[in-house]
C-alpha cells in the first residue's frame, strides 16, 4: 500500500492517512493478515513526521482494524469489504461507466468529486433504512 499525502487539503495528515487505509480495507486491497508499511517506509515515501504515522496506526488499532505485533510490525485484524465494492461487481462497472461520460463531457476531478458529494448527501440525508427490498418484499 502506497500513501498520498495532499498538504493543502486541510485534512489533518494522519487521518489522511487512517482514510486511506479505510478504504483499502473496503476495497478489499488490504486484507486480515497484511502488514501494514512500517512507519519508517511510510516517512521515507511521504516525508511526514513518524508521530504523525504513529497516530494513525493507534487510531486504526482504537477502532479495532489492526493490531501491533512487537517486533514484526502492524497487521490488518478486520476487513470493511463487501462484495458490492469488489472491483469486478455490477455496481464498481456502472460508476466506472459513469466516470467515463463525466469525463467525456469535460467534468474534472472538483466537479466530479461535488457531484458524488451532493448525490451521497441527498441519499443518506434521510435517517431510515437504506433503500430496497423491505422485508416484507424478501417473506
Amino acid at each position: 500500500m502506497e500513501f498520498r499525502v495532499d498538504r493543502r487539503s486541510g485534512v489533518a495528515t494522519y487521518l489522511q492517512l487512517v482514510t486511506q487505509v479505510k478504504q483499502a480495507l473496503r476495497l478489499g486491497v488490504l486484507e486480515p493478515g497484511d502488514r501494514l508499511p512500517t512507519a519508517r517506509e511510510v516517512v521515507a515515501a511521504t516525508a511526514i513526521n513518524p508521530n504523525t504515522v504513529l497516530k494513525a496506526y493507534r487510531e486504526l488499532e482504537r477502532e479495532g482494524l489492526v493490531e501491533p505485533r512487537p517486533g514484526a510490525g502492524t497487521f490488518v485484524r478486520r476487513s470493511l469489504s463487501r462484495p458490492e465494492a469488489a472491483a469486478d461487481s455490477p455496481l464498481r462497472t456502472a460508476l466506472a461507466a459513469w466516470m467515463s461520460r463525466a469525463r467525456e463531457a469535460g467534468l474534472d476531478r472538483e466537479d466530479v468529486t461535488a457531484l458524488i458529494a451532493a448525490a451521497v448527501d441527498e441519499s443518506f440525508s434521510n435517517s431510515g433504512p437504506p433503500p430496497g427490498p423491505s422485508r416484507e418484499d424478501t417473506a
